[in-house]
């Protein structure tokens, strides 16, 4: 019997909060698990017995974290989108990943406490501004980037003026 293995996965490298980090994110999405935890040996370079890997699923989704060292750090030119059908799951994302040291940026962007970036969209945003109508999607795109979080009603106005 064949074992599925995901083709690619994320794989994000922490200073040492792996541990931390895969536990907030396992809390917060549903249908997520921790699968397995590699941890340093006598070869190092982490202190023996420290979590080196863990891999982990959100929503499916297979990633793996790694406790690398202080030598990379995450930037915005990488981000995980977050496709939200109603504002209370925007807003139940938005406060889970912003909380306790996390911060807010614009157009539905946010770092997490850890310093990964998301991006918390409604699936209506994307659907205004491909519109075929182009006055339609520019209200709602000029909407959009007077935004922090995504308020939704706020795209639908536009969207219907």
């Amino acid at each position: 019997m064949k074992t599925y293995i995901q083709k690619i996965n994320p794989f994000l490298w922490f200073d040492n909060e792996a541990e931390e980090a895969v536990e907030h994110y396992v809390s917060i999405f549903k249908d997520s698990k921790i699968l397995k935890v590699a941890r340093y040996g006598d070869a190092g370079p982490g202190p023996k017995g420290s979590v080196m890997m863990i891999s982990f699923q959100l929503e499916g989704q297979e990633f793996v974290a790694l406790n690398g060292g202080p030598h990379f750090k995450f930037t915005e030119a990488i981000s995980f989108v977050i496709n939200c059908e109603t504002q209370e799951e925007v807003d139940y994302y938005w406060n889970k990943l912003t909380e306790n040291g996390g911060s807010e940026s614009q157009c539905g962007w946010l770092k997490d406490k850890f310093g990964l970036s998301w991006q918390i969209t409604p699936a209506i945003l994307i659907q205004y501004i491909t519109d075929e109508d182009s006055s339609k999607a520019d209200r709602v795109m000029k909407a959009m980037m007077t935004m922090k979080k995504i308020e939704i009603k706020p795209l639908q106005q536009a969207y219907n003026q």
